[in-house]
């Protein structure tokens, strides 16, 4: 059985725990508290302290924390908290490049959510997909395309991100993970390209995106909801599953199991009764 859907996992730093309750009211379906790239080197020690007393004071909150890569010397800390605070629902494991990271972080009994940063965890992927304790995969786009020698937001680029995006969802799916999530879109004030990039996650079978601002929540939501019209076809092909016949007509459109279970999604992701 699948943990919750999740549309949006919004980021916020360790290193400002004023916002942690702001990203928790934003509507996001996760919060990712971050201990790696968005605090500094100097403030790692201090960014910890400060989820741990916030964790300590709101022991009703609910988040996941992502911690620092495997290499770094702060990681094995960053796991015993994790290990400590039990409002710590998963840990975002970033740049994982081997089945043996995900294996060390799982032991800390937490869910964990390996990132795919590098060619080397790429090529690892299938392994890596299979570590027991991994509830979904993901990604950062912009450290994997530095990584493989990309042009950033080129056409050409974003053929190759695209098998990347293949790779997560065909691994995720063989391994019987929650549907993976599509990484960050970095332009904040760009709702358009953002809600673009959201449907196209969507429509690829990812389950949600990777957030990095409070106002991205609500538009990569909606991009996540099947229109009126899709919903409207949905419960169209339900009324017309009702009836027991194996194969029916819809709308001049010949419906058979494959298009039931499309239907039945379309109207899960909504939030609405198989009826």
């Amino acid at each position: 059985m699948h943990p919750a859907p999740i549309r949006s996992a919004l980021f916020v730093p360790a290193s400002r725990p004023e916002r942690i309750p702001k990203a928790l009211a934003s509507g996001a379906d996760a919060v990712i508290v971050d201990l790696e790239d968005a605090v500094e080197e100097g403030l790692k020690v201090e960014a910890r302290a400060n989820l741990d007393a916030f964790l300590t004071d709101h022991p009703q909150a609910r988040l996941l924390v992502r911690i620092n890569a495997s290499v770094h010397p702060e990681q094995a800390a960053d796991l015993e908290l994790c290990r400590r605070q039990p409002g710590i629902l998963g840990v975002v494991l970033p740049k994982v490049e081997s089945a043996v990271q995900v294996s060390l972080v799982a032991a800390a009994g937490k869910p964990v959510w390996p990132a795919v940063e590098t060619a080397t965890g790429l090529h690892a992927l299938s392994a890596i997909a299979r570590v027991p304790g991994v509830e979904r995969l993901t990604y950062g786009g912009l450290d994997l395309g530095l990584d493989l020698g990309l042009a950033a937001g080129s056409e050409a680029g974003e053929r190759i991100m695209d098998q990347v995006r293949y790779a997560l969802l065909l691994q995720s799916r063989t391994a019987r993970l929650a549907p993976p999530l599509e990484t960050i879109f970095p332009a904040i004030q760009d709702s358009v390209g953002l809600a673009r990039r959201a449907r196209m996650a969507c429509d690829m079978g990812f389950g949600g995106l990777l957030c990095i601002h409070p106002g991205q929540v609500a538009v990569v939501h909606e991009a996540f909801m099947p229109s009126a019209e899709e919903l409207a076809w949905a419960r169209r092909v339900m009324a017309g599953a009702a009836s027991g016949e194996g194969v029916f007509v819809v709308d001049g459109q010949m419906i058979d199991a494959p298009v039931v279970g499309r239907a039945q999604r379309l109207l899960e992701r909504a939030g609405q009764a198989l009826a």
